[in-house]
Order: C-alpha cells, then structure tokens, then sequence
C-alpha cells in the first residue's frame, strides 16, 4: 500500500449502516471552496451496501475507503487519524451536509493561530420530509440532535461542556498525537449511544493548554433521523448521557465524595422542574431528561460499585 499523502486537512467521516445519508455527506465535500484536502470514509463493520454507496467516488482521487472491524465511533475515529498524514483532521459525521466553505473556515483559523488544537462551528439541522422542529423540543436538547450554535463571533471556548459536536469537529495532528487520539471506551458503539468522547477530548486539550475555538462560518447541516423526531429516544438519548458522564468521571479521574447524593438530587431537582413546567411542553420534557440522565448516572455508579471500579 503506498504512503498516504499528506494534504492541508484529511476530513474522516465514520460510518455504520447509513448508507442511505452517506452519499449527500461524501458529495458535500466534493463541491468544498477548498482545494488541498482528501476524504477518508471509515467503515465501522456496516452490514448494508455502505461499500457499494462508496464505490461510484474512488475514481475521485480525493476520496477513499478503509474498513474498520473494531466496532465503535472512537476505534473509528482514531483509525481516520492513522491511515493520513494531513496537519488537521477534521470529522464529520456520515449523516452531515457540509457548506460549501467548510474547510476553508476551519483551514484560515488553524493558519492564523497555531495554539488552536480544537475547531468546530455550527450546525443546523435538517428535518426529514413532513417533520419540523416538535413544539415539545427545547433548544437545549435540540444539541442531542447535533444543533450547536454560539453566536456570530470566532469564541474560544474554554468549558469543556461548550465543546464543538463530533457532526463537526476538527483537531491539529500534533494534538491527536499527544493525547494518543480518542479514548475507546467513550463514543458509541453499533446502536447504543454513549458518548462524551468529543467532551472528553476538548477537556485534555484544554488542559494542556492549547485553544479550542467555535468557527461560525465553518457550517455543517445535520440530517435528523425520523427515529429520533421521538421523546422515547430522547429519553434514552438522557439515560446513556448519564451513564457517560460516569465514564468520562472515571476516566479522568474527578470522582469525588458525594457522587451517588449529586445524582440523587439532581434526579430529584429534574422531577420537581418536570412538574413545576407542567404547562410549558419544553420546559417540562427537557427536566423529564434530565431527571432520567441523572438515574443513568446513578445507574452506572451502582454498577461500577458493584463491579469494584469505584
């Protein structure tokens, strides 16, 4: 196999059993404003025609395909980083819609500062034919849909919880090197959905002291599933961010006394909000996750104890 070239950005777009959003993603990329720049689909062990969807764009010689057996986002991700050779990595997910002067936004803020190791901007969402956004559905859990949006302005971000969403985000080389790349056991893997593995990520980079902006003029669109225009996927969306959070806790260790009392407030606070919003839908539903994130979280914790890891 000959040795990767190394362009200004290698954009990886992991995939698994997406067939049918991946083509959009992949040709998004192909009209970009931007000239130096390869795009590696990383195929996380996807049981339908995702290699045949892939196939008809290898003539591009910006587009290739490697295979990923390693079932989850994070072994997906990392494997992206290691089959190029390009200064900035930047992810996209394969149900993403990508703006025409994508990279071009992400390449001028890399360029212009080299103490930003992290990138994202915003993301809209695209509703699937005969939805809109649910009048049940505050902003806040609009982002479990990958909606992110900080404003007009570059900001640098310095809360991991602000972080950029995966659907659109980017790290300098040198960072990903540093840090050895994304931890497996955050991200999801085939239909559950852990995650805080982007969070996890900004988290150290900030802490060995790079920069992580928001790029507003660097836009990706995210395709919503009809699947997830649903409360009991939210509901379990809220669940698995809980049990996340536990990992993430572990991970880097920030597991103080009182865990287990934190989690049963916070349930307890979600609860009262719920009914306290009774007659305002968002308000309501968005405590009613909370609440529900927070018994993954304690959940989790159980476990963990039981299982000796706490």
């Amino acid at each position: 196999m000959s040795e990767p070239i190394a362009h200004k950005i290698s954009v990886v777009i992991c995939t698994y059993n997406r067939a049918e959003y991946l083509g959009a993603a992949i040709e998004s990329l192909l009209v970009q404003e931007f000239d130096d720049f390869e795009a590696v689909v990383v195929d996380n062990a996807s049981t339908d025609n995702t290699k045949q969807v892939v196939e008809p764009y290898l003539g591009d010689r910006r587009i290739r395909y490697v295979y990923e057996s390693r079932q989850g986002l994070s072994h997906a991700r990392n494997c992206g980083f290691e089959v190029t050779r390009s200064p900035v990595i930047a992810y996209m997910d394969d149900d993403a819609i990508a703006s025409k002067t994508w990279l071009k936004e992400l390449w001028a803020v890399y360029e212009n500062d080299l103490k930003i190791g992290v990138a994202g901007g915003r993301v809209d969402l695209l509703w699937p034919r005969g939805y809109s956004h649910p009048r049940w559905l505050s902003q806040n859990l609009a982002g479990h849909l990958g909606a992110y949006d900080l404003g007009s302005d570059i900001t640098f971000i310095t809360n991991p919880g602000m972080t950029p969403r995966g659907v659109n985000y980017s790290m300098r080389r040198e960072v990903w090197e540093a840090l050895n790349g994304f931890d497996a056991s955050l991200g999801r893997t085939g239909k559950n959905l852990l995650s805080n593995e982007e969070l996890y990520m900004t988290q150290r980079v900030l802490e060995a002291g790079w920069k992580v902006a928001y790029v507003p003029a660097a836009i990706v669109d995210h395709q919503v599933a009809p699947e997830r225009v649903r409360k009991r996927w939210f509901m379990s969306r809220g669940w698995w961010q809980g049990v996340s959070e536990y990992h993430r806790e572990e991970l880097c260790g920030d597991m103080p006394s009182g865990r287990m009392l934190r989690g049963t407030e916070g349930l307890l606070r979600g609860l009262a909000k719920c009914v306290k919003y009774i007659n305002n839908l968002p308000m309501c539903f968005d405590n009613l996750v909370y609440a529900y994130s927070q018994l993954g979280y304690i959940t989790a914790l159980v476990k963990g104890k039981s299982d000796g890891k706490s």
